[in-house]
């Protein structure tokens, strides 16, 4: 039987006077890779937000693995196995690449450490091994010396996502991971979702590039303000007429 990873359960949220959601229920099944889109406003980053505890619903709550995660810390969550890679890419630019991925898998085994880049790279052969394999993958490896203060854009978004991979979390949360990224290395992080889908990690992916969303998701929601209107395949999304009046006007997404 499917089993239900994440289960965000009736929940709401207003900032003053604006509803920024209103009685969504996500259901995201393990091993898939489901899909949020709508319009810019839609309510998709506060629901990301609300799922890692950086914003507290007003009502509802959010069930990771059957355990209720509303009103843990972002810690607590992401050391339960659930891991968000930002839109915003937040990594230590004084550091380099390799320290950078090996920051989250110190992290992750140890709970808490004292950073200390001198020392990081000496006598921990496991964490550099698998730090250079996930920089591999995301074509990286090459400047792994090189200060992370220093890459592109789109470079920092993939060295943000080897960070989360190195976690190997049960539940990967992608917020517009291709943004600002050229057309090649769209498909390159494409192929690298892909490839990943094979491991056990499920993810839940934000992003407005519809090649994307249809070359990666098992399942799509879409939002529009702060409410659910399509659930379903990316065909039974394709083809439902609230979503093309929604998201693109009427026209054929």
């Amino acid at each position: 039987m499917d089993n239900v990873v994440l289960h965000v359960a009736d929940v709401y949220k207003s900032f003053g006077g604006l509803k920024a959601l209103t009685d969504i229920d996500l259901q995201v099944m393990e091993g898939t890779t489901h899909a949020i889109i709508g319009p810019n406003g839609a309510g998709k980053s506060t629901l990301l937000n609300v799922c890692i505890g950086r914003i507290p619903p007003d009502s509802g709550a959010v069930v990771f693995d059957g355990t209720v995660i509303t009103g843990k810390l972002p810690h607590e969550i992401n050391q339960l196995g659930v891991v968000r890679v930002f839109q915003t890419p937040e990594i230590f630019p004084d550091l380099s690449l390799l320290q950078n991925v090996m920051v989250p898998a110190f992290a992750k085994r140890d709970g808490a450490f004292r950073l200390n880049a001198a020392k990081m790279v000496t006598g921990q052969t496991d964490i550099i091994e698998d730090a250079e394999r996930w920089l591999a993958d995301v074509g990286l490896v090459d400047q792994r010396h090189s200060h992370a203060g220093s890459l592109s854009r789109g470079d920092k978004r993939r060295l943000e996502l080897a960070m989360g991979l190195i976690q190997r979390p049960r539940l990967l949360l992608l917020d517009e991971p291709t943004a600002g990224m050229s057309r090649h290395d769209t498909n390159a992080t494409i192929d690298l979702l892909k490839k990943i889908k094979e491991r056990v990690m499920t993810k839940v992916i934000i992003e407005h590039d519809m090649h994307v969303v249809f070359s990666l998701a098992d399942r799509v929601t879409v939002l529009a303000q702060g409410q659910v209107i399509a659930d379903g395949t990316p065909d039974e999304v394709k083809g439902n007429p609230k979503v093309q009046e929604a998201y693109l006007g009427g026209a054929h997404v």
